[in-house]
């Protein structure tokens, strides 16, 4: 079994978050730092409406062969400057594609996408920013390596909403028999509802051994509170569900592309309806390349990305679980464990 059940299993990745400080603000970045050198990444963008940046160099047909870091971040479009942080952070350490003879002279490739929060906390005008990046990146390379990766109301899920509950970031991963690690990093911020209404069951615990079925009280309580909060939330125009799916396994930039695109149905299974128009539904896949696949078996990959989806499936589960409801200027979302009165 995996040591931290988190993105940092893959060894080599380190995780960071940073919020923005405010009254009326409620956003914040995660960022996602490779180990020196960069890894082998790609990108499946699902979502009608995605707030991305740097998603074309990871294109394999592209020149950038490695990537340094990957931000997600609250603000939408706007929270994209929060890269620009990180790419300065690697940058003075002469890290990225070498571009001229010295050795400051290289573009770090940061890849980076945005959830809808604005105007959570109660401030529109309140996103991250070059610093909130900065502040991400160097807690991420101030962590230990294998060090576990708080949930919940952290960094880019400080907003982060799912249907009409709190939202969050998750993280899950697993050991597979060939010893390989795979590993998915969640912000959970989509437009569709993460609970069956007919049970009150979280979708994503139906696949994965660990059902918890409320009591019929419980549910028509909980049901009969979100109806209530209804009408006085305004509600959410767009959302998104970014994930980074990691393993250890050397992979092509094809076969890390082939992961990122069946990583999206872990979001499917826990996430109902999902890949909307007002969602921007966007998942990378990182390689960092220890352990070679077997050799001659052009099959050795499925395990791998059943092992992806199945991560995010419970990643989400793990975000959900983690939030802290919220009661602000931007509205009331109570969490789920609050509102099914969970410990």
């Amino acid at each position: 079994m995996a040591l931290n059940d988190a993105l940092t299993d893959v060894a080599g990745l380190r995780v960071g978050h940073a919020q923005v400080t405010g009254d009326r603000a409620l956003t914040g970045t995660t960022v996602v730092l490779a180990p020196e050198g960069g890894v082998v990444s790609a990108v499946d963008i699902r979502g009608g409406g995605p707030a991305t940046k740097e998603t074309d160099a990871l294109d394999p047909r592209n020149i950038a062969q490695r990537t340094e870091a990957v931000v997600l971040t609250g603000g939408s479009a706007f929270g994209l400057d929060a890269a620009s942080g990180v790419m300065a952070w690697l940058e003075e350490r002469g890290r990225g594609i070498r571009v001229g003879p010295g050795p400051g002279q290289v573009v770090p490739v940061v890849p980076a996408a945005g959830i809808f929060d604005l105007g959570r906390g109660g401030d529109w005008r309140v996103r991250p920013d070059a610093a909130t990046g900065r502040a991400a990146v160097e807690a991420a390379a101030a962590s230990e390596g294998g060090a576990p990766v708080a949930e919940g109301c952290v960094g880019a899920g400080v907003g982060a909403l799912v249907g009409r509950l709190k939202g969050g970031v998750g993280t899950a991963s697993t050991v597979l028999d060939s010893g390989i690690t795979v590993a998915a990093l969640i912000v959970a911020n989509a437009a569709g509802s993460v609970v069956d209404p007919l049970t009150g069951v979280l979708y994503g615990r139906y696949f994965n051994g660990r059902t918890e079925y409320p009591t019929s009280e419980a549910h028509e309580a909980a049901q009969q509170r979100l109806a209530e909060l209804s009408g006085r939330n305004s509600p959410a125009p767009l959302n998104t569900t970014l994930a980074v799916v990691a393993t250890d396994a050397e992979l092509s930039r094809a076969q890390a592309q082939k992961l990122a695109g069946t990583a999206h149905d872990g979001i499917a299974r826990a996430v109902r309806p999902v890949h909307l128009l007002n969602d921007g539904d966007t998942v990378f896949a990182l390689s960092t390349g220890v352990h070679a696949l077997e050799d001659g078996d052009p099959l050795a990959l499925n395990a791998i990305l059943g092992a992806g989806a199945d991560v995010v499936t419970r990643a989400i589960v793990s975000a959900v679980c983690a939030a802290e409801g919220i009661d602000g200027p931007g509205g009331t979302f109570p969490s789920y464990r609050e509102l099914y009165g969970l410990d």
